[in-house]
């Protein structure tokens, strides 16, 4: 058996494909494709898909991370050129290989969070926001509570800019098994804190990253 993990883009129409949707996609997208698949066992066998990160309904990526087996050894382009055939649009396969780290290894993922508004302004209700001592919201647990929490110490700002006007900033936030920040909780909290027009256009992930603070990949 051939492990293998593929990375992928979502973008237009598939960033409104969720994630259980997805799933359901991608097991289509392989018997389409005719690869050599592996299968799980038992009274409900289906091939072996595991994601890692799912996405939000509404995001678009440029690194989404898919591991699969393969029963026989196929040539990476192939697999990389016969899964493309046979996706839907807005999904398309940039790289195959090996892995080599497990999904439990990501600790971080980039987000690129692009506003509508006066781009001056916006970057310094930004800075504004983050002046704050505290940024305190409420996050669901996996027990269906809820817990209030500081998002403050879990936000760093890899870069401001502005394009065609408008405010484009690039956050990293801590993902994976053991914490997980939604960007859309700093969203949430910052458009209502603004003094000014402010509209989300787009949230993208662009990267993954490491315990060691390197690309995941």
């Amino acid at each position: 058996m051939n492990k293998v993990r593929a990375v992928f883009e979502k973008r237009g129409r598939a960033k409104y494909i969720s994630h259980l949707d997805l799933n359901r996609c991608m097991q289509r997208t392989f018997k389409r494709s005719g690869l050599p698949v592996w299968y799980t066992e038992g009274f409900n066998p289906h091939i072996y898909i595991m994601f890692a990160l799912p996405l939000s309904l509404g995001y678009e990526s440029s690194i989404e991370i898919m591991d699969f087996n393969l029963t026989e050894e196929v040539p990476f382009e192939e697999v990389k050129e016969k899964l493309n055939k046979v996706m839907p649009e807005g999904i398309k396969i940039v790289k195959i290989y090996t892995p080599e780290t497990k999904h439990t290894a990501i600790k971080y993922a980039d987000f690129k969070i692009t506003f509508k508004g006066i781009g001056s302004e916006l970057q310094s209700e930004f800075r504004r926001f983050m002046e704050q001592e505290q940024i305190n919201t409420v996050k669901k647990t996996k027990r269906k509570g809820e817990k209030l929490i500081d998002l403050k110490p879990d936000i760093k700002i890899i870069s401001e800019e502005f394009q065609d006007g408008r405010f484009v900033l690039v956050l990293r936030l801590p993902a994976g098994t053991e914490k997980n920040i939604n960007p859309s909780l700093v969203t949430d909290l910052f458009v209502p804190f603004c003094c000014t027009d402010v509209e989300i256009e787009s949230v993208e992930r662009i990267a993954v990253i490491s315990e060691k603070n390197e690309d995941f990949l």
